[in-house]
Order: C-alpha cells, then structure tokens, then sequence
C-alpha cells in the first residue's frame, strides 16, 4: 500500500490545488473537508486525470468528537501517511464584540485546536514510522496585528509560531515541518468571511490557489521551513519589523477596515 497525502480543506481553494498538484506527482490521496458530494467529484476528477488513487472523508473538523473519529479510523485503516497538509481554516471580519460568538469559536476549534490535534496525532504517527511532512497553512496575516480581524490574524500568528517550533522539536524525527504563508489568493476565502471584494479583485497582490499550491510543493522539496510565495507578499512580511508596532497596527487595522463590510 503506498503512502497517502492527507490534505484537509481539499474542496476548493489552495486545498483542492495542492490536491491536484500532487496528484500530478502522482501521490496517492486523502482529502478532507466537510463537502461530501463535492469531495467525491474531486475524488473521480482526479483518479481519471492522473491514475492515482483518492480516498475522501467528509468531516467537519471543528468539531471535536467527528475530529476524534476520523483520527480513530485513520488508526484502525493502517494506512500510512508521509504528508499532512493542514488547509482547512475560516476567517470573521468586523468589529470583534460585534462578533458572533459562535462564529468565533468555530475560527479558534478548526484554526487552532483541530490542526494542532491533527499535527500531534498523524506527526506521532509518522515519527514511530521514521519519517514524515507537515505543512501548515497559515497566511502574511501571521506576520502582524490585524485590527477589525483580530482573531483571524492570530490565529495565522498561532500556526506560524506552533510551526517553527515543532519543526526544532522534530528535527531527529525525520518529521520535517514547514508552514505556507500565502497573501491575498483567489479563493471562497473572501465571500465566507463576508470581506468586500471588490475591493480585493483588482489588488496586485492577488494570486490564483494554483500558483500558491505549485510554489508550496516545490518548496516542500526543498525543506523550506517557512514559504511565502511571490516577492510582494515577502516584502509585505518584512514591513512590520521595520516600523513601530503602533504603526503597523494603525495601517493593517486601516486595510481591514476598508474591506470588511460597513
């Protein structure tokens, strides 16, 4: 049985482009998210395209007790796993007491808890087994304060930090942890958060999943541990260290301002 790529988020967005970039590589698959009619179209779509085989699981994994079960099958199944790729994440825009708080706590169970419990579990695994990839996703956000997207900037900032400091606690394991941070990326990403974008379509920043997802797996050949595609979102990461804190709020609190609806 060959080795799988498990990749959560795979419906649509960087998800479903990594899932189409490996399986070019012709890397067996499982892909996650809570979509099932959806996941079993890619499934097919892909096995005819590039001859691989694709496993799909429908599972909301912000949502503890189906996050628990999925990992128990994955334990029962057997089947080993050398790449976990951590995509599943949701974003809130606006005012954070204005916020549901429901909508809150589901961006901090998938953000946060789920890729962390999914990073313990399957990189636990692929240390008993020698030797494994993680790649969480996180985003530029991590980089800096996000006034108006508070909670979603600090998530980004949680599996930024949690990522580099696995990858140091894991360096014997043959477990190699790299993190994806990718800019403004046309993706469903905008219409679920509620963010105006319009605002966003015309932003030179702005990059296709598929270009986000093709630099991510060459860098994942490469070991980087942390990936930031296109030199415009590299400079943008470097801007916060330069000014004051103060500053940097002030203008990323500005920009969020201007998209999240009024």
């Amino acid at each position: 049985m060959p080795p799988y790529a498990l990749i959560t988020g795979a419906s649509s967005g960087i998800g479903l482009a990594m899932a189409e970039a490996l399986a070019r590589r012709g890397r067996s698959l499982i892909l996650v998210a809570r979509q099932r009619d959806v996941l079993e179209g890619i499934a097919i779509e892909l096995t005819q395209r590039f001859g691989v085989e694709v496993l799909f699981r429908a599972c909301d994994l912000g949502e503890p007790l189906r996050l628990s079960g999925f990992l128990l099958e994955l334990e029962e199944s057997e089947r080993k796993i050398d790449l976990l790729v951590n995509c599943a994440g949701v974003g809130t825009c606006g005012p954070f007491m204005a916020q549901d708080w429901g909508a809150e706590q589901d961006l901090i169970e998938l953000n946060i808890l789920a890729l962390t419990r999914l990073c313990h579990a399957i990189g636990n695994a692929m240390a008993v087994q020698g030797g494994g990839q993680i790649l969480n996703v996180a985003s530029v956000a991590a980089f800096q304060p996000g006034p108006w997207m508070s909670t979603y900037f600090a998530s980004k900032a949680y599996v930024l930090h949690f990522s580099e400091g696995l990858r140091e606690e894991l360096k014997k394991t043959g477990v190699k942890i790299s993190v994806l941070c990718p800019g403004i990326t046309r993706t469903a990403f905008f219409r679920n958060a509620h963010l105006v974008e319009d605002r966003l379509s015309t932003s030179k920043l702005m990059m296709s999943p598929e270009e986000v997802a093709l630099y991510a797996v060459r860098a994942l050949a490469k070991n980087r541990a942390v990936i930031i595609p296109g030199w415009r979102n590299k400079l943008m990461t470097c801007f916060p260290r330069l000014g004051p804190r103060w500053l940097t709020r002030k203008i990323v609190g500005s920009m969020n301002k201007g998209v999240c609806p009024r």
